[in-house]
């Protein structure tokens, strides 16, 4: 499994817990669980692909109050978080990660966010991911 493809199930299941969870968090216990099935249910038996998803998931989860303070401070002034789509936050979230906290080139993930943008997102979504990615990066 190449990079670009544990980033992309990295992010459905990221998406995947934005439904599950609507505003509650989720306990390490459950998290995991979440985690294991989830690698579990789509075969994914590649080590590094299991390593990367499940420090994905925890670090997002442990530094989430940082990483949606970044979003929140990039939006357009008229906007709120809640206004953004569900896909375009795990989006976002996955990408402030690996900038900030896993020390990835800038310039791959936001390719790479943009990327997911187009495949799952409205037409704006890869605007709006480059955007405030771009706003979090200057």
């Amino acid at each position: 499994m190449n990079r670009s493809a544990i980033r992309e199930k990295a992010f459905e299941l990221i998406y995947s817990l934005e439904i599950q969870k609507q505003d509650s968090s989720l306990n390490k216990e459950d998290l995991q669980e979440a985690v294991d099935l989830y690698i579990e249910n789509n075969e994914i038996t590649d080590k590094s692909a299991k390593e990367y998803i499940q420090d994905a998931i925890f670090g997002i989860e442990k530094n989430k109050e940082k990483i949606v303070n970044q979003i929140e401070k990039n939006l357009k002034k008229d906007w709120k978080i809640d206004r953004i789509s569900k896909i375009d936050l795990a989006i976002l979230k996955l990408a402030i990660y690996e900038i900030q906290y896993k020390q990835l080139p800038f310039k791959v993930v936001i390719n790479e966010a943009v990327e997911l943008a187009k495949k799952y997102g409205e037409d704006s979504s890869k605007n709006f991911v480059n955007g405030v990615l771009a706003s979090i990066v200057n």
